[in-house]
This record gives C-alpha cells, sequence and structure tokens, in this order.
C-alpha cells in the first residue's frame, strides 16, 4: 500500500459524499415555485458526475485491493457527510449525532484494525 493508493481511496470517498451533497442542493431547489433550471442541471448533472467517478474509481480500486481492506475506509463516509452537510447544506448538527457518527467511524476503526 503506497500513499497514491491512500490517496486514491479517500478522494473516492469525498468522491461519492460531494455526488450526494450536490444532488441533496439539486433536489432542495425543486422545492421552491420557480426552480432555476440551469442551477438545477448544474448541481444534479455534478452530483451524477462525482458519483460515476466514484464508481469508476472504486471499481479500479476494488481490482487492486481485497475488498476486507477497502471497506472500512467507507466509514469516513458518515464524518465526512455530516461535515459535509453541515457546511455546504446549512443542515443543524447536533452533539447527540456527532457522537453517533463518531462512535460509528470508532467501530470501523476497530473492525479494519482486526
Amino acid at each position: 500500500m503506497n500513499l497514491t493508493a491512500v490517496f486514491l481511496i479517500i478522494f473516492s470517498q469525498v468522491c461519492l459524499v460531494a455526488g450526494q451533497i450536490w444532488l441533496k442542493h439539486a433536489m432542495n431547489q425543486t422545492h421552491h415555485e420557480t426552480i432555476k433550471k440551469s442551477a438545477f442541471a448544474l448541481n444534479f448533472g455534478l452530483g451524477i458526475g462525482a458519483m460515476t467517478l466514484w464508481f469508476l474509481l472504486w471499481l479500479g480500486l476494488m481490482r487492486h485491493f481485497d475488498l476486507s481492506y477497502l471497506y472500512p475506509f467507507e466509514g469516513l463516509s458518515p464524518l465526512l457527510m455530516a461535515a459535509g452537510a453541515s457546511v455546504f447544506l446549512k443542515e443543524k448538527m447536533t452533539w447527540r449525532l456527532w457522537g453517533g457518527i463518531l462512535l460509528i467511524s470508532a467501530g470501523l476503526a476497530l473492525v479494519s484494525a482486526s
């Protein structure tokens, strides 16, 4: 395992989270009476593009690494998703939510270390 592989694994998770956030942003725009079609299309397209990039990266990574090694990195997703939703979507994050996310991440770290 080299630094490039770790970067690609983490980058794939960032792509997944970015795709989800862009899609959520696009879907939030449909609640308004006047939908700005260009803004919706841009966010929707960016979301689909980021998730497609994640999918292709993940397939390539699975080709080179054991799934039991790769899958624990999925534990980064809840942490990145909560941070991204808080920053980019202005969602309220309570201490209880952060605590739950940290417990999930800690559990995944324990599983991956064994």
